[in-house]
């Protein structure tokens, strides 16, 4: 023994008699004692109710039915009979159900599986409104005549099954040697996939569903379908083309969508076209050219006129994104697009032209250099086809196009010493007398406008459109096969 002072007071300490065998056989049997007691409290009969009254002090009822009063037996006994009632008749209720499902063809089976995703679907929206995507309700109604109908007229009929001849010979080349690939290289027979997509996969399958589509190439179109279900994914690390991922995969998504109504399509043009948001955040909102899908870092060509936008790339988002945030409900979509016409509205343009580079910092225009060809085509285009899927009350698409295209006529269209019209192009107010191959969509587009145009510019505005298309068909006319 020992002793200590503490306050000058003094304590004797005794050393413990126990050995260490008899404690580690003490500490066994204060283990066990406690698993035993803890095994009876969760694992033995009624013990949830053992735990609610010492835990939780259950109530009077729950009391009254421990104490076992004959009652109390009795409504126990009737509820068991009760139970015993119900698994006998959800019993019998399977032993039917399979025996006639044995009896089924498996197509009526598979339709029954469906019927049921959709009835499970549909309660989903029923309760919240929005599925599990949050995407809100869509009553889909399928366009007419997309389908089912036959031209009368024999020649028109011959050069229809020519054109799908042609689409059949090129799908079934792309299915057999670039399959999965965003493009077929028809000299090597092998897929090929351009860095324009980073890493996503299958360009030319959500191109070609809509085609598939109204070509009435159905089983193409379930295959096409399935690749996409099953293989199309945008959790990429990869830098992508905001311009061409969306022509070519949201618009492909998204016209596939309208044609056929399946969801799996609105449902990945809506996750692509999040992925893609991020490319709007410059201190402008106009976006930026390349974009990295994960990390959401956006840049602009290294070639583009010290850093800037394109026209032709920022201009040709706004029919997608605006359908995006109606098959969404998510505003910011057309937000960022109609932010687009903001910034524009409020620089100044020479002689009323768009330059084809403009700097997301500071909002100015770069290099002065105007095309209706490459670097700004499009961007007319979709101010047209704005108003027209408007149904015609997008006054300020409207309103631009027209503008923009009297300057074109004004400042760009010029007619050639062999009677040829032509649209030039226009740097720091020079004119370039030349006409590039992708300015020949403007005969078309100048067509297709010329209905909404004033009553006295409508058959002006044809002729222009034929000119121009004539010129294309003679540049190709007159250049030589060898060359």
């Amino acid at each position: 023994p020992f002793k200590k002072s503490i306050g000058g007071l003094f304590f004797h300490y005794y050393p413990t008699s126990f050995r260490l065998t008899e404690k580690f056989i003490l500490l066994l049997v204060f283990s066990a004692f406690i698993t035993l007691c803890f095994g009876a409290i969760f694992f033995l009969p009624d013990s949830s109710k053992l735990l609610s009254g010492v835990f939780f002090h259950s109530s009077a009822v729950e009391t009254n039915t421990r104490k076992g009063t004959d009652s109390d037996s009795n409504i126990a006994v009737g509820t068991d009979e009760k139970i015993l009632a119900k698994i006998r008749k959800d019993h019998e209720k399977a032993l039917v159900e399979a025996k006639d499902t044995l009896q089924k063809r498996p197509d009526e089976i598979k339709q029954d599986i469906q019927n049921e995703k959709d009835k499970v679907f549909k309660e989903d929206l029923s309760k919240g409104g929005k599925d599990d995507d949050n995407l809100p309700v869509i009553e889909y109604v399928q366009p007419p005549g997309a389908t089912g109908h036959e031209p009368s007229d024999p020649e028109t009929k011959e050069r229809r099954e020519k054109i799908k001849e042609m689409m059949k010979f090129a799908w079934d080349s792309y299915k057999r040697y670039a399959w999965g690939s965003n493009e077929l290289r028809p000299v090597s027979m092998q897929g090929h996939s351009s860095n324009l997509f980073g890493s996503i996969k299958g360009a030319t399958i959500v191109d070609a569903l809509d085609t598939l589509y109204v070509m009435e190439m159905y089983e193409d179109f379930e295959m096409a379908t399935e690749w996409v279900e099953k293989n199309l994914d945008f959790n990429v690390n990869a830098e992508v083309s905001v311009f061409e991922v969306n022509i070519r995969f949201v618009g492909g998504l998204l016209s596939a969508y309208y044609l056929s109504g399946k969801e799996v399509f609105r449902k990945k043009a809506i996750q692509l076209g999040e992925k893609l948001l991020p490319a709007f955040k410059t201190p402008t909102g106009i976006p930026w050219a390349l974009l990295n899908l994960k990390s959401g870092i956006g840049r602009n060509w290294p070639w583009a006129s010290g850093g800037s936008s394109i026209l032709a790339e920022y201009g040709t988002l706004h029919l997608e994104f605006m359908h995006l945030s109606k098959l969404s409900g998510n505003p910011a979509f057309a937000e960022k697009v109609m932010n687009i016409r903001k910034v524009l509205n409020r620089l100044d343009k020479p002689q009323g032209l768009y330059p084809n580079y403009l700097n997301p910092n500071s909002g100015q225009w770069g290099q002065h250099h105007v095309s209706v060809g490459g670097l700004g085509d499009s961007f007319y285009e979709y101010l047209l086809k704005a108003w027209l899927m408007s149904d015609k009350t997008d006054e300020e698409g409207k309103k631009l196009y027209y503008d923009a295209l009297q300057a074109i006529e004004t400042s760009l269209m010029r007619k050639s010493s062999g009677g040829l019209t032509y649209i030039a192009e226009w740097k720091g107010g020079l004119l370039e007398h030349k006409m590039g191959h992708l300015t020949c969509f403007a005969g078309g587009m100048i067509a297709l406008g010329a209905d909404g145009a004033p009553e006295d510019k409508t058959g002006h505005q044809m002729e222009q459109a034929a000119e121009i298309a004539r010129t294309c068909h003679e540049s190709y006319a007159r250049t030589s096969e060898s060359d």
